[in-house]
């Protein structure tokens, strides 16, 4: 049957090869360092994923929502900027 490739894919080939290199260890540190590399695949399988599409979405939705409060598209008043150029005080 023709196989989809999944997420999982890269994880097992990455798995492989480091089982192949360890492979070469003691039976006790290989044993230990397959735990940590089977704690972390768990861990990476966990993870809870968000498609781009949705993400994006949310991201535009975020944008438009706080728009008005973006000084970078509202502007600064100059009362309140603090990085206004001080008003110089002179005598004629």
């Amino acid at each position: 049957p023709n196989h989809q490739p999944t997420l999982l894919s890269p994880l097992l080939n990455l798995t492989a090869n480091f089982l192949t290199n360890t492979s070469k260890m003691s039976g006790s540190s290989n044993l230990v360092a397959m735990k940590k590399v089977v704690q972390q695949l768990r861990f990476e399988a966990s993870i809870n994923r968000v498609k781009v599409s949705q993400a994006a979405a949310d991201l535009q939705q975020f944008c438009m929502q706080n728009a008005l409060q973006d000084p970078l598209l509202t502007g600064v008043s100059s009362s309140t900027n603090p990085f206004r150029p001080q008003k110089v005080c002179s005598f004629l």
